[in-house]
């Protein structure tokens, strides 16, 4: 797929990977609508990766929401040419002690959210003449498991099953369905398990970089599965890093 003047649609924008993913695809000319919650990161990002970056306060957890923007923004002359399906909630502890709201909240967001916005997105890519696609991010969790992730895990296996069937589904519409597990990135969101971001964790810019790659494939040619993960993803040593940096 030939990126410039194509339409995306980036759920979960406002930072981390979604904001790494927005900022390349509007590098390469694509026109991006970038969903999130929180207004104020968006507006952030927008003045950082400028006038392609469309921001769109969204919760895509409520299904009617989603819709009514989906029915107001396009038309099938006016339509998504990708769909990020980027967004995610995690929580992680053990599961006797891990409140209820946060299953319902990974739940919600991670799945239901995922089928919410990729219904209504679908309806509008099946008559394109031109091929589409959908790219899910899962995670390495999504193939295998940790102590205390069995909520979060769950709902990424989810995430591979419904790529795998999807993509069978819409094969015959000259849709292509990605699901992307990556391993651990150099953002905040495993904080809430007490892993600290380090610098060998895979960088958002780089596993952006790789989605264009898949992005950009022969349009007879798909890409169902991708695994990325840090070669090295134990900290480096700080007194280490500290020599190694004051060396070059």
């Amino acid at each position: 797929m030939e990126l410039k003047d194509k339409i995306a649609i980036v759920t979960g924008a406002s930072s981390g990977l979604g904001a790494a993913i927005s900022k390349a695809l509007a590098a390469a000319g694509a026109t991006v609508f970038g969903l999130a919650r929180n207004n104020d990161a968006l507006q952030k990002s927008q003045k950082s990766i400028g006038r392609k970056f469309i921001p769109v306060k969204l919760d895509i957890s409520d299904g009617k929401a989603v819709k009514n923007w989906i029915d107001k923004t396009f038309s099938e002359q006016n339509s998504p040419d990708i769909l990020i399906n980027n967004a995610g909630a995690g929580s992680f502890g053990k599961i006797d002690e891990m409140p209820a709201g946060e299953w319902y909240k990974m739940i919600n967001t991670n799945l239901n959210g995922m089928y919410s916005i990729t219904s209504e997105v679908v309806k509008l890519m099946k008559p394109k003449k031109d091929s589409a696609h959908i790219v899910n991010i899962g995670s390495i969790l999504g193939i295998t498991t940790r102590a205390e992730g069995a909520a979060y895990s769950a709902t990424k296996y989810g995430i591979n099953g419904f790529s795998e069937a999807l993509f069978k589904e819409l094969r015959v519409y000259n849709i292509k369905v990605t699901c992307l597990n990556p391993g651990s990135i150099d953002t905040s969101f495993f904080k809430s398990s007490g892993i600290e971001a380090h610098g060998n964790m895979l960088q958002p810019e780089d596993i952006a970089s790789t989605l264009l790659h898949i992005l950009k494939t022969p349009d007879n040619m798909l890409i169902s599965e991708m695994t990325v993960r840090p070669l090295n993803p134990k900290a480096p040593d700080k007194n280490w890093h500290r020599t190694k940096r004051h060396s070059i």
